[in-house]
């Protein structure tokens, strides 16, 4: 089974809009995916570390990367294919409540 790392993006508009019962299945599925050996997270606050040329650590508050919604969480799953990851992460609470989710192909570091 290859690894996928989630980034779920939403905010609380798109979810509060979408149906609850819609929501509450997207849950269920999400409890499904951990249940099978998923692990999931909610998203905090960033901090982005630097260490250029190993002269010094500086931590600085914020996100790096921005994007038209916020990110609301994280997820590492498994499957088959890039194909079934898609599958699977098409009926979670970010993907069915106003948001996306990147959906990233993980191979082990040498």
């Amino acid at each position: 089974m290859a690894r996928f790392v989630t980034i779920g993006y939403g905010d609380q508009d798109g979810y509060d809009s979408t149906d609850a019962a819609v929501r509450d299945e997207a849950h269920a599925h999400d409890a499904r995916l951990v249940e099978g050996g998923a692990i999931t997270g909610i998203a905090g606050s960033p901090v982005r570390v630097r260490n250029h040329d190993g002269a010094g650590v500086t931590v600085e508050k914020g996100s790096y990367m921005s994007s038209a919604l916020p990110v609301a969480g994280f997820g590492i799953i498994e499957a088959a294919s890039l194909e079934e990851a898609i599958e699977l992460v098409s009926k979670t609470p970010c993907a069915v409540a106003q948001g996306v989710v990147e959906v990233w192909p993980l191979s082990e570091a040498p």
